[in-house]
């Protein structure tokens, strides 16, 4: 079965500083191809004319406490760090789901990261970075062609990018833009050899995508 999520948004047009320097964090999607400067924020950079910094790690989960995971980037919110920053790019959760009810019975770890009520661990660390005067985009996650591992996630990704885009909606500053809006899961070279993560072609279309959606 496919879910397929539908999210209206009207997205802001972010006032960029000339260039935009931009920090992205995250898991691998935004991780894939940035030893080749292919990836996601890259592509996002180059489109905008920005400086970008991608600390995004493959693996990583929005949440993890372990003090070996912090310290080497697998908690997505010690990835941040304070700089000259006018866009943070983030994206996270999927390995939180997978790592932590293997992505079946998932309820309480998508309420530990975000509640219907919009409160939790996502949104908390979302009003710390706020904090600093920066623009935030939140990318959504988008369906893939093969979902491998991640199968059982798919139902409570939707409902975890709904919550995050309800949530943008209401906070000034933050975006959700949705990656599903810019790649088709029929398209297989859209997609790495796993099924799961961008090609590089995948990667541009993303990237493109959410250059323009915050500059048009």
């Amino acid at each position: 079965m496919r879910y397929i999520l539908f999210i209206l948004c009207i997205w802001p047009t972010i006032a960029l500083a000339d260039p935009p320097r931009v920090l992205a964090i995250g898991d691998s999607i935004l991780a894939w191809h940035k030893w080749t400067g292919r990836d996601i924020p890259s592509v996002f950079g180059t489109a905008l004319g920005g400086e970008v910094e991608n600390d995004a790690v493959a693996g990583a989960r929005f949440s993890n406490t372990s003090t070996l995971g912090r310290a080497v980037g697998f908690d997505v919110r010690a990835q941040f760090r304070d700089g000259p920053w006018d866009v943070v790019l983030i994206n996270g959760g999927a390995n939180d789901f997978l790592t932590d009810c293997s992505c079946n019975d998932c309820t309480s770890v998508l309420d530990g990261l975000i509640t219907a009520e919009l409160t939790g661990e996502v949104p908390a660390f979302l009003a710390e970075v706020l904090a600093r005067e920066v623009d935030v985009i939140w990318m959504g996650y988008y369906a893939s062609s093969r979902s491998g591992q991640f199968t059982g996630c798919r139902p409570y990704l939707v409902e975890y990018d709904a919550r995050l885009a309800r949530f943008a909606a209401a906070t000034p500053r933050l975006t959700f833009l949705d990656s599903e809006a810019a790649v088709d899961p029929d398209l297989r070279d859209l997609f790495a050899f796993d099924g799961i993560h961008p090609s590089p072609e995948g990667a541009r279309r993303i990237g493109t995508y959410l250059a323009q959606s915050v500059s048009d």
